[in-house]
Formats: structure tokens, C-alpha cells, sequence
């Protein structure tokens, strides 16, 4: 009798022993490998619960259950999450009830082309901000000055108070993931970090250039907004270039539109031409480059502005109008010489 009460007992701790055991095999990584899942955790903890078995990132709901039960101090907090399907259910537990979500993202295009201004009120529409709050941020001295100790391609040179926008020309156009919440400042930085790596690109250019980096970006940002086609940007850069060899005003219409501070679709009067300013060189008074970028070039205008065509032109003059016949409109004709430039006025104007 008492052997038989021996041999119960021991496949009773057998049964639980094994009970315990798939208990803990049950709350083991369901795999082995490296996969990242997306999951959002919302509702009670048996929903949450369920909603991970059917996305299968853990193996049983019930031993999971059960092990929410014995860990009731852990409170589940909604939000998405980033899981791994080599996480255990104590890993997981851990992070759906720790400060682990990921914050809302949205992703933001700024467009090549356009202004410090255009960008400050797509950072108002998105986040929230005021135009002047964000304009503000990206001229406050104390922290420019961290950006330049920062960045190795930000120098003293945005400092100039002629300059309208101190970042103007340095804030790579593309489109962004953000956090919802982001602030200004890490707004700012993603972009400039993107800038970086895109000039990293063109190191060896860079400094073997005559000019320096805010020179070179001044450059480009002209050929963004004076070039509507790809073929066209390289010759505007060599009469760029050769207009500043020559110590001739570069008589770009598109730095006067930035020196009156209109857009491009605005008429320019007398006085916007006549004016004088740091960025307008249609007056002749004007010699050199602007005192900063008038807009934020694209990775194509950079290039264009590092290598100008091997072409001799002195002028150009848009096709404003199509009256070639073609389809286009801004198509750019360039001349070599003031003759040949009128010829082109009377051609296409």
C-alpha cells in the first residue's frame, strides 16, 4: 500500500513537474529568428494577449495569461511597439509595459527650390509651431553657433547680418520621417545631418574648388531656381563662373526676387532692379556672389555648381512664352556674346 502511494505521488510531481515544464517551453521565443514585428498593443490583457498569439509572437495565450496573472504588477501600456519573434513572453511582458512605444511618425517633403520661409511654414502646418517661432530657432545666434561647432560644413560665413536666413541653403530638400512630436531644433538637424552626407559625396570636389562650401551652395542655389531642366544646369553654372572670372555682374533676376523678398511668381519693378542689397545682382553696382544661398538646391544643382559645362557662353534667356513652338516653357538659350543675347530677347520674349 504504501509502495503504491510512493508511486502515486511520484507521477503526481512527474505530472507537475512536466506541467511546469511546458509552462516555461510555452513562454520560450516562438523562433529562433532575427524578425522584426510591428505591433500595437490596445485593450484589456487578454485582448493584448490574444492579438500576439494571432500575430504569432508568442507561442500559447494560456501560459501567457497565466503568467500575466502572476505578474499583475505589470501594467500594459497602449501603444505600438517594436517585437521580435526571438523575444521570450518575459521580454515581451517587459517591453509593452515599459516607456518602449514608438512615437507617431509622419513623413514631410520639402521641396528643392524653395525658401527657409517656404520650409518654416510646412514645420507650422505639420507640428503645430508658429512661422515665427521656427524662423526664430534657425536665426538665434547662440544657437547657430552650436550648429557650426556641430557641423564641419557650417562655418562663420551664415553669421553675416546682411544674410536674411542664416540656414538658407543648407537644409537638403527630401522627405522625412519625424516623430509627431518632434521639436524644432531635432527638425533642423535631421535635415542639416542629411546635408552632410550629401556633401560628403562630393568631398574631393569640394576641396579642390576654389570656393568654399557657402560659396558653392550660393552658386547652386542661383542654378535651382534659374534652370527649370537638367540639361540646362550645368551652363548656367559656367556662366556663372565665368561672369565672376570676368568681374561682371552675374545680372541673375532670380537673387533680386530673394533680395526684394518676393516670390517668383511676382513682377519685379524698376526699384526691386535698382535696389541695393547683399543678394541683388541685376544692379550693376553688384559684383561677386550673393551673401548667401537663395534657396535650398538640389543634389543636381550642387553637382551642376562643381562642375560647370566646358562651354564659353556669357549669357542665357528662358523661353518664356514657348514661342518656339515646343512644349516647354523656360527652356534656357545661351549666347556667347551681347549680340548674340539680343538676338535671343527678340527671339523669345
Amino acid at each position: 500500500m504504501k509502495k503504491k502511494i510512493i508511486i502515486f505521488l511520484i507521477i503526481i510531481l512527474v505530472i507537475i513537474l512536466g506541467m511546469f515544464g511546458l509552462y516555461f517551453y510555452e513562454l520560450t521565443p516562438v523562433s529562433k529568428v532575427d524578425e522584426t514585428v510591428t505591433f500595437n498593443a490596445s485593450g484589456s490583457t487578454r485582448k493584448v494577449i490574444n492579438d500576439l498569439s494571432d500575430a504569432k509572437l508568442i507561442k500559447n495565450k494560456y501560459a501567457s495569461l497565466i503568467y500575466a496573472k502572476l505578474h499583475s504588477n505589470l501594467v500594459i501600456k497602449a501603444g505600438t511597439y517594436e517585437l521580435n519573434r526571438n523575444n521570450s513572453t518575459e521580454e515581451i511582458f517587459k517591453i509593452i509595459t515599459g516607456n518602449n512605444a514608438i512615437k507617431d511618425t509622419i513623413n514631410v517633403t520639402f521641396t528643392e527650390g524653395k525658401r527657409v520661409v517656404d520650409y518654416a511654414k510646412i514645420i507650422s502646418d505639420k507640428f503645430g509651431y508658429s512661422e515665427e517661432e521656427v524662423l526664430s530657432t534657425m536665426s538665434d545666434s547662440s544657437y547657430l553657433n552650436e550648429l557650426i561647432k556641430k557641423y564641419s560644413f557650417l562655418s562663420k560665413d551664415i553669421l553675416n547680418s546682411d544674410i536674411y536666413y542664416p540656414l538658407e541653403g543648407y537644409l537638403f530638400p527630401d522627405t522625412y520621417e519625424f516623430y509627431k512630436d518632434a521639436s524644432i531644433k531635432s527638425i533642423i538637424e535631421k535635415m542639416l545631418d542629411k546635408t552632410g552626407k550629401v556633401l560628403d559625396n562630393y568631398s574631393t570636389s569640394l576641396n579642390s574648388s576654389s570656393f568654399n562650401i557657402h560659396e558653392i551652395l550660393t552658386i547652386a542655389s542661383i542654378i535651382e531656381n534659374e534652370s527649370m531642366f537638367d540639361e540646362d544646369r550645368s551652363n548656367v553654372s559656367q556662366v556663372i563662373y565665368k561672369r565672376l572670372s570676368l568681374n561682371m555682374s552675374l545680372g541673375m533676376d532670380v537673387t533680386t526676387y530673394y533680395g526684394a523678398k518676393k516670390t517668383l511668381s511676382e513682377k519685379l519693378t524698376s526699384s526691386d532692379l535698382n535696389e541695393k542689397n547683399a543678394y541683388n545682382t541685376r544692379n550693376t553696382d553688384f559684383i561677386g556672389l550673393p551673401v548667401s544661398p537663395i534657396c535650398n538646391p538640389s543634389k543636381k544643382a550642387i553637382n551642376a555648381a562643381l562642375n560647370p559645362s566646358d562651354t564659353d557662353y556669357l549669357y542665357f534667356y528662358a523661353d518664356v512664352y514657348g514661342k518656339d513652338g515646343k512644349e516647354y516653357v523656360g527652356k534656357l538659350h545661351f549666347a556667347k556674346t551681347y549680340q548674340e543675347f539680343q538676338n535671343l530677347i527678340r527671339k523669345y520674349s
